[in-house]
């Protein structure tokens, strides 16, 4: 574990690491949960975030397999159409390759489009749609520099070497590309949990 990591960050971590483990104990009791299916690939893409490349492209795509297991039970279900779209985009912003990229933004903007269908005027889901139809250009600027790497683990060997303001740079862009992915995918998995687990508060008094 990186000894740098911000306690707001370890706390996600710690929070979506619950969040899986909660969702595999569910699965073992009901196979054909469409949320939990959804909350499980939703934590996955969440803890991707704090991976190495290998092992981040390992958990997105055991995301998409648990995504894709709910719309066998589900295929209308908005929020896990939403997940698979930011799943995509996750695999694409991992890979150098143009065309794997392309590809998968394609997917994306499918499962976007789905999602948008389903749930009209989500202004989260049009959003992302909007985003990904530019999601290649930034794709190509990011891989240009080669920040992907650097920001997700892949450049923690040399990092002492790296002035900070460069670290901090390609922490701010891992930021920026995750940021509306994965944030989101949070609290969506969490506004469902909260639905089906969290007693309601106490009124005011």
């Amino acid at each position: 574990m990186d000894m740098e990591m911000p306690q707001n960050d370890f706390d996600r971590l710690m929070l979506f690491e619950h969040a899986r483990k909660t969702a595999e104990a569910n699965y073992v009791k009901n196979p054909f949960d469409a949320d939990n299916l959804t909350r499980w690939g939703g934590a996955l893409l969440e803890l991707s975030q704090f991976q190495s490349v290998t092992e981040s492209k390992k958990m997105i795509n055991d995301a998409i397999s648990k995504l894709e297991e709910a719309l066998l039970v589900n295929p209308k279900k908005h929020d896990t159409l939403w997940c698979l779209g930011n799943a995509h985009t996750s695999n694409a912003f991992l890979n150098p390759d143009h065309e794997f990229a392309k590809i998968s933004f394609d997917k994306a903007s499918q499962y976007f489009q789905q999602a948008v269908d389903e749930d009209p005027g989500n202004e989260l889901y049009l959003k992302s749609l909007e985003v990904t139809a530019k999601a290649p250009e930034l794709h190509m600027e990011i891989h240009k520099h080669g920040l992907v790497q650097q920001s997700m683990g892949g450049g923690s060997s040399t990092s002492s070497n790296v002035k900070g303001s460069k670290k901090k740079k390609s922490n701010d862009l891992k930021y920026d590309i995750f940021g509306w992915i994965i944030l989101a995918v949070g609290i969506v998995a969490w506004v469902g949990m909260a639905k089906s687990h969290v007693p309601p508060p106490p009124p005011p008094r």
